[in-house]
């Protein structure tokens, strides 16, 4: 299906990446990681149209982007497109699915490990898989990473649905393992018989972050560019209905920055520090996110740009 429908798309794909940028800035994001698709289909055109959409937004929007074999690094050839990519102004390779897309768990991953090494990239994988595979591909990252101390800190899996399949006792020892490891998880807080255990992660300093799957796409119709909308929905989840947890839960839309600690303390914003700032229509941060209050205004490094 997008092997038929990329090269139409790729015709506007600048002013709708644009207009995507503009969604997200009145939802009171400054900043994005996208994932943009290499493969033999696109090329490199998806990357240097959305590269072009960002040159133009540079003034209110900042992005960090991540090469994304979408059709599989082998199951199409696209690891020659990602050779290249690697060399592109891109901060991270990207990774799909390797037992079910590839056919194999190793292969895949080490090429994707040895393009992060070779560029000094970072990792991100979208690992959808919630079984034996998908185990198996967490673990033989953490293993990659470990071993090569350089990769902690900038490694990710985005989705890690596994995780939510697995019994408490192992959620527990893997959250550790990927806390040690500084494997961070983008999590889009997912529901419908599978419940992310978010909580564990926090409770072991994993690094958790969120974003939108898809504003619009053949994939889900759900995504409204508001990560405030993410914080509310993982609240709901997890049952943080008072006060100071909903004024917590916050750390989700803004990666993990609160004005207040959780002794109370003030700790943003402060002397020197950027100027990045959302207004929103809430007497605090707990009715933020309680009721997704709307955002007024996006100050990017001193500049109103919504």
């Amino acid at each position: 299906m997008e092997q038929k429908i990329l090269p139409e798309m790729l015709k506007t794909s600048t002013e709708r990446a644009e207009k995507l940028i503009a969604l997200l800035q009145s939802c009171g994001s400054g900043f994005a990681r996208s994932h943009v698709n290499i493969e033999p289909t696109s090329g490199l055109t998806s990357l240097k149209h959305l590269q072009q959409a960002l040159e133009r937004k540079k003034q209110g929007f900042e992005a960090e982007l991540v090469a994304f074999p979408q059709h599989g690094l082998f199951y199409t050839d696209a690891a020659p497109w990602m050779k290249e990519a690697a060399q592109m102004n891109i901060d991270f390779i990207g990774g799909v699915d390797p037992y079910t897309v590839d056919g194999e768990i190793k292969k895949p991953m080490d090429f994707i490990i040895k393009l992060a090494l070779d560029h000094n990239k970072g990792i991100d994988i979208h690992l959808h898989e919630s079984g034996d595979s998908g185990l198996k591909t967490v673990e033989y990252l953490i293993d990659r990473v470990n071993e090569n101390p350089v990769l902690k800190g900038k490694t990710y899996l985005s989705h890690c649905f596994v995780l939510g399949r697995l019994e408490k006792s192992k959620q527990e020892e893997m959250a550790d393992k990927l806390a040690q490891a500084q494997i961070g998880i983008m999590s889009t807080i997912p529901f419908g018989g599978l419940i992310m255990p978010i909580p564990t992660l926090y409770k072991y300093g994993v690094q958790v972050g969120t974003g939108n799957d898809s504003i619009i796409d053949h994939w889900n119709t759900w995504g409204t560019g508001s990560v405030l909308q993410k914080a509310n929905l993982m609240a709901q989840l997890y049952g943080y209905g008072t006060e100071y947890q909903l004024s917590r839960s916050l750390k989700l839309a803004t990666y993990n920055l609160v004005p207040l600690d959780d002794k109370g303390k003030q700790q943003w914003p402060g002397i020197g520090d950027d100027a990045n700032v959302v207004l929103i229509d809430a007497s605090c941060s707990a009715e933020a996110v309680s009721r997704i209050s709307p955002v007024r205004s996006l100050i990017h490094k001193g500049t109103v740009v919504f």
